[in-house]
């Protein structure tokens, strides 16, 4: 007598693979953030130019805002808006240009045949862009520093400038988000991360800042630009001698801590929607 055995239920849902593990999340995070850290050795010769290129920029723009001179009121400020400016454009270009990498080789589409989710990768991707944006930034920060000093004049420095400098970091990041959403699913657009420097550099604060422009523009930029208010904040602890909860220049320290999570919360939904699109129109190979 032949036996039956009892057959799977027909209304339950087709059989999946499990889960990923918390030490899978782990290992594709890390993987993520080795990848960005190889490409940044790989290129080390280009961080290098960038270590040197950078600071003279910053001295160059000192001296022509001092009609030739190193004025000394000239070196703090103009300091702490290119630190600014310098990690901005090496995180966003980064972030951008790694994933445009991908797509451009075509193996974009493969981190999606994995049970991880995308937004391991993103984290892993965004921490090394993070990470291989400091050598720049700590170079200009260094020169400027030595040349300061080397004139008799003081570096200031205060612990709270650290929530500031966290929330430029953390704004950044979700500004990136957004332009790696766009790059999913409008193609060349390299045109934006160029044009968004003149931007950062002429609407952000970092040479003049925003008490001194339009009140319109003024207002856009604390609004959108990521590291706008974190500047505001640094130069009113480190030159005016506030403090945090006491800043008279800007929206105030809720705006400092607010704007970024904002970005990020806008970066997360805005990439997460245009990833849907490019994963329906099977775009993510295509360039």
């Amino acid at each position: 007598m032949t036996t039956l055995t009892p057959t799977a239920d027909r209304s339950a849902p087709a059989a999946i693979a499990e889960r990923p593990h918390a030490s899978t999340y782990l290992n594709g995070f890390v993987n993520e953030v080795h990848k960005g850290l190889l490409g940044l050795r790989a290129g080390w010769r280009e961080v290098l130019v960038q270590m040197i290129t950078f600071p003279l920029f910053y001295l160059l723009l000192v001296l022509f805002m001092g009609r030739g001179q190193l004025k000394d009121d000239l070196l703090v400020p103009g300091l702490l808006g290119m630190v600014a400016l310098t990690f901005i454009h090496e995180q966003v270009n980064r972030v951008f240009w790694s994933y445009l990498g991908d797509l451009q080789s075509g193996v974009l589409e493969q981190t999606y045949l994995t049970p991880m989710p995308s937004w391991v990768l993103v984290l892993g991707r965004q921490v090394a862009a993070v990470v291989s944006a400091l050598p720049s930034a700590l170079s200009v920060l260094l020169v400027g520093v030595i040349t300061i000093e080397a004139r008799g004049g003081n570096t200031p420095f205060d612990v709270q400038i650290l929530v500031p400098l966290a929330a430029m970091v953390l704004g950044t990041c979700g500004f990136a988000l957004v332009l790696c959403g766009l790059t999913l699913v409008y193609k060349r657009i390299e045109i934006i991360t160029q044009f968004s420097i003149a931007i950062w550099f002429i609407a952000g604060g970092t040479f003049v800042p925003l008490d001194k422009m339009p009140d319109v523009t003024a207002f856009l930029s604390r609004l959108i630009l990521p590291i706008a208010p974190g500047i505001e904040a640094t130069r009113d602890i480190l030159l005016g001698g506030h403090s945090l909860t006491n800043l008279p220049t800007g929206w105030g320290l809720w705006w400092v801590l607010l704007q970024p999570l904002l970005l990020v919360a806008a970066g997360v939904v805005l990439f997460g929607r245009l990833e849907r699109v490019a994963r329906r129109r099977g775009t993510l190979g295509r360039y």
